[in-house]
């Protein structure tokens, strides 16, 4: 199994001569070992409790602290760090290879008010992986290499973080992230900022829940949710200053998330995207359902919504975007485009405000509206429908504002 290499390099140090401070049992394990380049911590099986260490590595897929075989590890006011490179960047990604903390069979490890830090390709932060558990609290996380993540879980694990200053530079390197096989993040206050290229604030090929944290991407999307997997957002601060789009739901057919009906839910806080290009949001090759409650948004770019037809890698199938943003209690403001192969649809209710065109070169598949009674809409161009469902009979909470209004072909306002 890939996610067992750095079980084995750290036992191949031991045999090597190093010193192993703790043997519970020939199949429960705890070591402490030490070369000249490393001192790093491998725990299988076993319940232990630690607090003001140093567990560091500088050899290339060796975690400074992993733990195993169903083992319980609970480690306060420490200093991790590791600075190796991978071998294998899809190890590390799918698998955990080369992190600095690692979780994997069935293990459960606790990090309060620790230091992680991280340099290497591929060096992530803190990983859980399978039916491991990882919860951190009141700890920093700075990662600087290519593929180096702050927090990631992998092949169905779980972890939850409170109050993490989470920080990565590197390239595809998003700061909260699932892989493969997908995972459980839940997320509670702290500030996660990437840097990097193709580095997202939070990238879901799972399930990421975040609460009144602050997310911050200069480098890509603030948020992607890939295939079908999800992202809520509670009372978060969210900025992207990348000139491409503000948050991207799509499937790129590479293997790493199945389905195609990402959903991402924000409720309260703010969304601000300062780049012209794109959109806010932007979907392709995915069936995608956006839920804004009382979010305050920034959109420096004239467009809301953009759906299209795109292909991730030379020969891939494409079946353009299929997008429908629900509001509630929401003031939201911009154009909502697809191309001939995507659709999109709006639904404000209770007491939503849209400014904004949709589809105005008569284009898109499918342009639907749905207006509840207390819900507004104010045209800013002539736009183009191809089904309109309006409480109110008379079309009296739309406004076209000097423009045309078509449905199926007929102009109704």
């Amino acid at each position: 199994m890939k996610n067992s290499v750095n079980s084995l390099l750290a036992m191949m140090v031991v045999l090597m001569g190093c010193t192993k401070k703790d043997v519970i049992s020939s199949s429960s394990i705890t070591a402490s070992t030490t070369s000249s380049t490393t001192t790093y911590y491998y725990q299988s099986g076993s319940s232990v409790t630690q607090t003001g260490k140093t567990w560091y590595s500088t050899i290339s897929d060796t975690a400074a602290v992993e733990v195993t075989g169903a083992g319980t590890y609970v480690l306060t006011y420490s200093d991790i760090w590791s600075s190796g490179a991978t071998t294998s960047t899809d190890s590390s990604s799918f698998y955990g290879l080369n992190a600095a903390v690692l979780a994997t069979a069935g293990s459960s490890i606790t990090l309060n008010n620790d230091s992680i830090t991280t340099s290497g390709k591929g060096g992530n932060g803190v990983f859980s992986y399978g039916t491991s558990t990882v919860s951190l609290n009141t700890d920093t996380i700075l990662c600087t290499g290519a593929n180096a993540h702050g927090i990631y879980a992998a092949g169905g694990a779980t972890l939850t973080a409170t109050n993490i200053i989470a920080t990565t530079s590197g390239s595809s390197a998003s700061v909260i992230a699932t892989d493969r096989g997908g995972g459980t993040v839940t997320v509670s206050g702290g500030s996660y900022s990437a840097s990097g290229g193709n580095s997202a604030a939070v990238y879901s090929t799972g399930s990421i829940t975040c609460t009144g944290s602050t997310l911050t991407t200069t480098g890509a999307e603030a948020v992607v949710v890939e295939g079908a997997n999800s992202v809520t957002l509670k009372n978060c601060t969210i900025k992207s200053t990348y000139n491409k789009w503000g948050a991207l739901v799509y499937q790129s057919y590479s293997g790493d998330a199945s389905g195609a009906s990402g959903v991402l839910t924000i409720t309260g806080g703010s969304f601000t995207y300062t780049g012209t290009a794109g959109g806010l949001f932007y979907n392709t090759n995915d069936s995608a359902t956006i839920y804004l409650t009382g979010v305050t948004l920034t959109n420096s770019c004239d467009t809301l919504i953009r759906a299209m037809e795109g292909a991730w890698g030379a020969g891939t199938a494409t079946s353009g975007g299929g997008t429908l943003l629900v509001t509630s209690g929401q003031t939201l403001s911009g154009m909502l485009y697809a191309d001939a192969s995507s659709g999109v649809t709006l639904d404000l209710t209770n007491s939503s405000a849209y400014t904004g065109k949709i589809n105005p070169g008569n284009v898109a598949r499918t342009a639907k509206v749905i207006l509840d009674a207390t819900s507004t809409w104010t045209l800013t161009g002539d736009t183009y429908l191809t089904a309109l469902s309006d409480a109110t009979a008379s079309y009296s909470n739309i406004s076209a504002n000097g423009y045309k209004l078509y449905v199926a072909g007929t102009r109704i306002l």
